[in-house]
């Protein structure tokens, strides 16, 4: 889950189902536990919401890491290009060498190049939003440098900022659809 709708349409359906919710944040779902809360309801309710319910440890491992990464850029700390392994590693208790190839062998992608495409969703978004300058939009997303951001802009939608600007049909993917 990624916005304030998915966490409301979430709460109301699982309230309708009779599930007290405790808490839901990005990617979780605390709920009381009673015997009438099967696993299969609330299978159905993720499903038919369009999330799923992750068991398998690699998939929850590789979900924390897409939640960290977006949470970095949510909450404006997205600095940790360059100390990305020990920030992971840290935030996941885990050796990043492992986290990095079992993200790849999943994903099918390295974790440096889903940070990428996460922060060019994001750039979008703040193109869209009009209210930042492209410089602005570099900063904001912790570039060296606007042409940086440009040139990764470039590199992963096949064109410029400027054009996509102009486009006004903007194709954006939700955060936890990157991958």
């Amino acid at each position: 889950m990624v916005c304030d709708r998915c966490k409301t349409l979430l709460a109301q359906e699982f309230a309708k189902a009779g599930i007290v919710i405790t808490s839901i944040k990005l990617g979780e779902i605390v709920y009381e536990e009673n015997a009438d809360n099967e696993e299969g309801i609330i299978e159905g309710i993720l499903k038919n919401n369009g999330f799923e319910l992750v068991k398998d440890t690699a998939d929850m491992i590789i979900e924390n890491i897409k939640i960290q990464l977006i949470n970095t850029i949510n909450n404006g700390e997205n600095d940790i290009a360059g100390n990305m392994s020990s920030y992971l590693s840290k935030k996941l208790n885990k050796d990043y060498s492992i986290l990095s190839k079992m993200f790849s062998k999943k994903e099918g992608v390295t974790i440096e190049k889903y940070y990428i495409d996460l922060k060019i969703e994001w750039a979008k978004e703040l193109i869209q939003m009009n209210e930042l300058n492209f410089s602005e939009i570099g900063y904001a997303l912790n570039y060296r440098n606007s042409s940086h951001l440009a040139s990764q802009f470039k590199s992963v939608t096949g064109m410029s900022m400027g054009e996509y600007k102009k486009l006004q049909q903007w194709d954006r993917k939700p955060l936890d659809k990157i991958m």
